[in-house]
């Protein structure tokens, strides 16, 4: 017999998008914005400003995730294309 806390149990790690939640949103203490490597030559104010963009109209995107926290939850948002074109944002634009 293995000794008490020998096993370990593997799990792997699926996170899938989920939906925009009212309960979840009214719980929401931090955010987060996970933005894939071709939009890493934008720059940082730009991506401020979408990021801003995004979490007000977290309802409308592509890719939504409540993480459980300890005091609540922390809503995360994956850049997509989608949620760019929806925010009229592109790397081209002017930063303001």
């Amino acid at each position: 017999m293995a000794p008490h806390g020998s096993f370990k149990a593997q799990r792997s790690l699926v996170i899938m998008a989920d939906k925009f939640d009212p309960y979840r949103e009214a719980l929401v203490v931090e955010v987060e914005t996970a933005w894939p490597e071709e939009y890493d030559d934008w720059e940082p104010s730009e991506r401020a400003r979408v990021e801003r963009l995004l979490h007000q109209t977290a309802e409308q995107a592509a890719h939504l995730e409540y993480v459980r926290t300890h005091t609540g939850f922390c809503r995360r948002i994956v850049v997509t294309p989608e949620d760019i074109e929806r925010v009229g944002a592109s790397a081209s634009e002017p930063v303001s």
